[in-house]
């Protein structure tokens, strides 16, 4: 893979500053911009974070004395300076999609962790072990907007990358309904213990448009590319229930699965599906790919969220306690770090893979 410079839009927020953790000592991408809103623009990049840094690793050496630009008022300037971009701004969706769009348009590639272009037909919403080849949409993205380089490609919701992982690989014995109840991390509303005091000894059973996205974002990673738009699977069909825990990194999911009448695998089967998947980024050996991509623990209490959250970097699944079930065929649990793996981890690899298929040359 070639070396890259990159920018970090959103750069304060909690996964801003994840984004920053990761890419500091890239082996690919220097870090060459960051951008947030215009209430930071000036300022050093320490300065702005010094009271709202949220990571439990200090900020990165390199990224403490960066001034600040304006994501919205410096985009010029921005995308003089770089290759492409992470998104991972904190504005309403039209102003997210606006915005992206712009940036697209001066031929700047976007990557997002945002979810407002997440159901347009023609960006992509890669899980890159899973539906890498959705990126050749990208070429009717670029007729659309009018660019040759510029485009923008989105990762999926981050209590998607506990479950999806684990039912995909199964596609091929006919899964035909899912049920699953996911236990979010309070840094997926982007906040720590000290920030929201009201989770401590708590559970808080809704998370706004979380059980929408759960239910419907994974179609668009079963579907297809067809006459220049990304055309969403109609099964299998999926509910969800999203329930907010006390637990600061880490989205563990309860999955219950069915299968096409005469289609149930048997539970060897299925151990041997998610030994044996892999991907394209492992194919590639891309920089944050892990090794192994779906990790099965034996032991009846595992994984655990504290344990296995930050397994191989923080980017595998880690899952068990499969077994059938009275109502569906089988039922388990799956576990991800929804910061990592679910956010600004899954869009450095989504980078990474687009950058090794050539999309950012």
């Amino acid at each position: 893979m070639k070396n890259y410079k990159v920018g970090i839009i959103g750069a304060t927020g909690m996964v801003g500053q994840r984004f920053c953790l990761l890419l500091a000592d890239h082996p690919n991408f220097e870090v060459t911009v960051l951008a947030a809103s215009p209430r930071s623009k000036g300022k050093k990049f320490e300065d702005c974070v010094k009271d709202r840094w949220a990571m439990t690793a200090p900020i990165p050496e390199k990224l403490k004395s960066m001034v600040v630009l304006s994501a919205t008022e410096d985009i010029e300037e921005i995308v003089s300076q770089v290759d492409f971009v992470f998104c991972a701004v904190d504005m309403k969706k039209d102003e997210i999609r606006a915005l992206e769009e712009l940036y697209a348009k001066h031929e700047c590639p976007v990557i997002s962790n945002n979810s407002a272009h997440r159901g347009t037909k023609d960006v992509p919403m890669i899980v890159p072990e899973i539906n890498a080849d959705h990126a050749k949409v990208i070429e009717s993205q670029r007729k659309r907007l009018g660019t040759k380089r510029g485009f923008v490609a989105v990762k999926s919701n981050c209590s998607l990358q506990s479950y999806v992982p684990a039912i995909y690989p199964l596609s091929k014995f006919g899964v035909d309904k899912v049920l699953v109840c996911t236990y979010q991390a309070i840094s997926g509303a982007g906040k720590t213990f000290e920030r929201w005091p009201e989770m401590v000894d708590n559970v808080i059973p809704f998370i706004g448009g979380e059980e929408e996205k759960s239910e419907q974002e994974p179609l668009k990673i079963w579907g297809e590319v067809k006459d220049g738009e990304i055309v969403n699977a109609t099964e299998p069909k999926f509910t969800a229930q999203c329930i907010r825990v006390p637990v600061s990194d880490g989205h563990m999911a309860a999955v219950f699965v069915s299968f096409k009448d005469g289609k149930k695998p048997t539970k060897e089967q299925i151990l041997e599906a998610w030994a044996n998947y892999s991907g394209r980024p492992q194919e590639l050996a891309l920089p944050h790919a892990p090794k192994q991509f779906l990790h099965y623990f034996t032991e009846d209490n595992m994984p655990q969220t504290k344990l296995h959250r930050d397994l191989e970097g923080g980017m595998a699944i880690s899952i068990g306690r499969l077994r059938e079930d009275s109502q569906y065929d089988y039922k388990f649990v799956c576990l991800s770090h929804n910061t990592l793996r679910g956010a600004a981890g899954g869009a450095v690899l989504l980078a990474e893979l687009l950058c090794a298929e050539g999309y950012m040359d």
